[in-house]
């Protein structure tokens, strides 16, 4: 039996810590119970920090870790966009798979237990395979051009054919509004939803809302002068498309984990229209992303007013200085210190692992191995700048 104590315990089964708090757990990890300490100062092992739950990073790009440095920040998504297209593929398979080696075991040893990632290729199969967090990979398609459905439907099968050789869990996802025709985007929604999940990057930037609400703006431009399709104009916002082209492949209910990435823009006639046909909608926010691409945040007030399931994710590299989710928690707490740290961790642990449909993971509790992760360097139960994780 092992015994650990800490000034905070997060079990996580309600947002309120222990104070003076500890954990009992087996040599493989399974927690046999949590409690307040009876007398501090005589604990083997007493953290000023906080224990918490193995971390869910609920959206990341971990291919993409070779782009670590190369973008201009405050672009827009257009100018992002831009910069994807000229920098990718720019190193070998071996120095990607080596960053993305890096970038999945510092996320490990910072307490990351379980990553939904996304994938346009095989790169990361291997390494996941092997490695020992979970992933779940959301294998990403694009095409703007109508003419192409089948041929993006046919390719995306076949490298969920390689996923399936290597045992990891993968399956078909749209990435947005903007960079699919309407047919594709049905289409791979309704064979990604099959899986009994979807990811889906939402109204991340009012470029986006621009295109879809009134064709125009930087995105819109970019893709006429290229010669591509354009989303059709509906009046309506990009969330609001979405569940119209899932309407077309599936009837509502959809009782599927739907994780809508971003939402920026979302706004109360969004969640209404979600709430009326998800059953298990979350929202990934990634507020760093969204400050380095285009200094903006989401309505997270709006989001717990309507008692949304917030998670926390980190995005990529090319948008992003670190994958880091005490980062991403510390900006949250900065812009938001209405949210409790109990909420921030809540949306960090438990409503990932939930998403996920991992139960051994997200809370403290008995016959679960969550992993045990410490937070330290903070001040009156707030994380600070220099609040780092490490895993127990």
């Amino acid at each position: 039996m092992n015994r650990i104590a800490a000034k905070y315990v997060f079990p996580l089964t309600s947002p309120e810590p222990l104070i003076n708090g500890f954990v009992e757990f087996e040599d493989d990890g399974t927690i046999v119970r949590t409690g307040i300490c009876e007398d501090p100062s005589r604990e083997t092992v007493f953290c000023e920090g906080a224990i918490v739950p193995g971390f869910v990073n609920a959206h990341c790009h971990v291919e993409l870790s070779y782009m670590k440095g190369q973008f201009r920040k405050g672009t827009g998504m257009a100018g992002f966009i831009d910069q994807i297209n000229e920098l990718r593929d720019n190193k070998s398979l071996e120095e990607k798979v080596r960053d993305l080696t890096e970038a999945m075991d510092s996320l490990w040893n910072q307490g990351v237990v379980a990553m939904a990632d996304i994938s346009n290729c095989d790169d990361s199969f291997a390494v996941k395979a092997r490695h020992p967090m979970y992933t779940r990979t959301f294998l990403e398609v694009f095409g703007t051009e109508p003419e192409d459905c089948d041929a993006v439907m046919e390719g995306v099968r076949k490298l969920k054919a390689v996923a399936d050789r290597f045992g990891i869990d993968a399956a078909p996802t749209p990435h947005a509004c903007y960079t699919m025709s309407p047919e594709l985007l049905t289409a791979v929604s309704a064979e990604g939803l099959r899986s009994g999940f979807l990811s889906f990057h939402s109204e991340e930037t009012e470029e986006e809302e621009e295109m879809l609400k009134n064709g125009s703006g930087k995105m819109w431009e970019n893709r006429v002068k290229a010669g591509m399709s354009v989303p059709p104009v509906t009046g309506k916002s990009s969330l609001l498309y979405f569940i119209d082209r899932l309407l077309q492949g599936h009837s509502a209910p959809f009782g599927e984990n739907i994780l809508l990435v971003h939402e920026c823009c979302m706004d109360q006639e969004g969640i209404d229209a979600v709430k009326a046909v998800m059953t298990h909608p979350f929202v990934a926010v990634c507020p760093l992303s969204n400050l380095f691409i285009h200094n903006a945040l989401p309505p997270i007030g709006l989001m717990r007013r309507n008692g949304l399931k917030v998670c926390v994710g980190t995005d990529s590299l090319s948008s992003n200085d670190d994958l880091n989710i005490v980062d991403e928690l510390y900006c949250l707490q900065r812009n938001f210190p209405e949210v409790p740290l109990g909420e921030l961790l809540t949306w960090a642990c438990r409503n990932g692992a939930e998403f996920l449909r991992k139960p051994e993971f997200g809370t403290l509790e008995p016959g679960k191995r969550p992993g045990l992760v410490l937070i330290d360097h903070l001040e009156d139960g707030h994380l600070t700048a220099s609040s780092k994780s490490i895993r127990l």
